[in-house]
């Protein structure tokens, strides 16, 4: 609920700071006294745009907050979607700059308008005679069976079965259009399956090859180059051994007088040994390199047809070529293996099809049995309304199996009458405004006996009625209170008097500047305003005692 509404700078509002009682608050005042302000700085927390430049003082800038006491609403899953700080006394704040962009915070945290918007809609409920009520639609109405016949526990279990049906689904017609795909081209992918199969390339064959078809074109000249080495180091004359030999004999000689030629000598010998290895490796790296023109072409030959297979394929690897030839692979087997699939996977769907047929059949049952009592207390509460002819018939039909969605299996139906002799047809038809305003008045308040509804703001809704009507009108606000807050903005004595809290807005002159304040009026205060509403400005005895008569015990 709002138990606190903070506006500083706001249009004719210099610095209001409100405290909202829980149950039922009444707003009253002269028509431009400032209540279109009100909610219009009410709906900037909740996320509405900035129209215009709003500032009381133009050198400042424009804040809104509103306290929330949300612990009864069950909106920890809100709060961590959307990597919020959750607390039960939750602060939402809308701060305008004097360029007009704005900030938005809940709880500190910056959030953009859109999330700000989703979480007002679960906070307060504005109720208005002339705005598009939740009444007119499917997705409400079936909200409102389902309070009354406790169904949220069922609903989750019947979402969790009917998410899993979804997925079931999606596969299902994965599968079919693959198969379709996969039949289309059975041909085709078999003849690219064969072709890859045949060449059956393997990972690391293209640089093994081309390595290979490197030696083979230049044999002749690897040959020369070995052979020259080999006549350089150990055959030719002089020769490398040869020289090194003679060296160390001479390094030894000089051993006999100088103790560090040892040494020497003996590297040398390492260097003769080393360079032997290396001649005698040469010699068998010449021996072993061929010239082969028949391995030669069936290595380009091997070559070309693996870039082929890349290029026709558009990759650059045997990995991918490979991946190419498993994917064709699969789809092969698919198209032979799909029969057993298919009846696979149809049969978990009708087991799934199952879980949520029974799911839904309890849901609808439920749903069903609280129709009755719907349609009683809401022709009773409109017949003390003023609409002692209104009918309300709820029809409820079932859906075929492909339609079955989130709500259940169920479509619901409205229809209204609101005269003797007119027939029934869907609410949004043929209800007018201050008729769905008394509709949604009398579901709420049946609603709120069952689930915790956000704070309901009630705007003018008493607009075309008066007297005795709108006595009841206030008494059914009343009863609302005693399960949910209730902010009502009225113009009629008769449902002003039924507020626990009585707020008055009017406006004041200072100096050059016209200023809009809201007053929590006292007890004196209250029948004062009261008999101002019943008589004018300046309210007689007569007055002033119905407007006590009116306030009763709420004084």
């Amino acid at each position: 609920m709002l138990t606190r509404l903070l506006i500083k700078n706001y249009a004719l509002i210099d610095n209001s700071d409100i405290h909202f009682d829980s149950g039922l608050n009444m707003i009253t005042g002269e028509t431009g006294a400032g209540k279109s302000i009100l909610m219009g700085a009410l709906g900037l927390i909740l996320g509405n745009r900035v129209e215009g430049k709003p500032f009381f003082d133009e050198s400042k800038k424009c804040i809104i907050e509103g306290y929330f006491d949300i612990s009864s609403y069950g909106l920890h899953y809100f709060f961590t979607e959307h990597d919020l700080d959750y607390d039960t006394a939750t602060i939402i704040r809308r701060e305008i700059a004097l360029d007009g962009k704005s900030r938005a915070f809940v709880n500190d945290s910056p959030v953009t308008l859109s999330v700000l918007k989703q979480l007002g809609e679960r906070l307060i409920d504005i109720h208005s005679q002339h705005a598009t009520l939740q009444i007119t639609t499917e997705d409400f109405q079936l909200f409102i069976l389902d309070s009354i016949s406790h169904n949220e526990s069922n609903l989750t279990s019947f979402r969790k079965e009917w998410k899993v049906l979804k997925e079931v689904d999606k596969k299902l017609r994965d599968v079919k259009e693959q198969i379709a795909v996969a039949n289309a081209e059975l041909d085709y992918n078999q003849f690219l399956f064969d072709e890859l199969d045949r060449l059956n390339v393997q990972i690391g064959e293209v640089k093994e090859l081309e390595d290979e078809q490197q030696q083979l074109e230049n044999a002749e000249e690897i040959k020369r180059y070995l052979v020259t080495s080999s006549q350089l180091l150990s055959v030719g004359d002089p020769n490398v051994l040869t020289l090194l030999k003679d060296s160390i004999q001479q390094v030894q000689s000089a051993g006999r007088y100088l103790v560090d030629a040892t040494s020497l000598a003996d590297r040398l010998q390492s260097a003769y040994i080393e360079i032997k290895d290396i001649s005698n490796e040469i010699e068998g790296e010449e021996n072993n390199v061929n010239i082969n023109e028949s391995r030669l072409i069936e290595v380009n030959t091997r070559l070309s047809d693996i870039y082929n297979l890349f290029k026709k394929h558009r990759v650059e690897s045997e990995n991918e070529l490979i991946s190419v030839k498993d994917g064709l692979e699969r789809k092969l087997e698919m198209s032979l293996n799909q029969d057993a699939l298919l009846s696979k996977l149809e049969a978990n769907r009708s087991q799934q099809l199952l879980l949520v047929q029974e799911a839904s059949n309890t849901i609808h049952a439920l749903r069903a049995q609280a129709i009755p009592k719907v349609q009683k207390y809401v022709q009773n509460v409109l017949s003390s309304v003023g609409m002692p002819n209104a009918q309300l018939d709820i029809k409820l039909e079932r859906l075929s199996d492909d339609k079955i969605n989130a709500n259940g299996s169920d479509s619901v139906s409205f229809l209204f009458s609101a005269n003797k002799g007119q027939q029934l047809q869907p609410i949004q038809k043929v209800a007018s405004g201050g008729e769905l305003s008394r509709v949604m008045l009398a579901i709420k308040s049946l609603v709120a006996k069952s689930s915790s509804l956000p704070t309901i703001i009630f705007d003018e809704i008493d607009t075309g009625i008066s007297g005795e009507v709108a006595l009841k009108v206030g008494e059914v606000m009343e009863d609302l209170s005693q399960n949910m807050q209730v902010i009502a903005i009225s113009h009629l004595p008769q449902i002003a008097s039924k507020g626990i809290a009585h707020f008055k807005v009017y406006k004041e002159d200072k100096e050059d500047r016209t200023y809009s304040n809201i007053q929590l009026l006292n007890a004196d205060q209250r029948v004062n305003e009261i008999a101002q509403m019943l008589s004018g400005a300046n309210p007689g005895d007569a007055a002033i005692q119905h407007a006590k008569e009116l306030l009763g015990g709420n004084k």
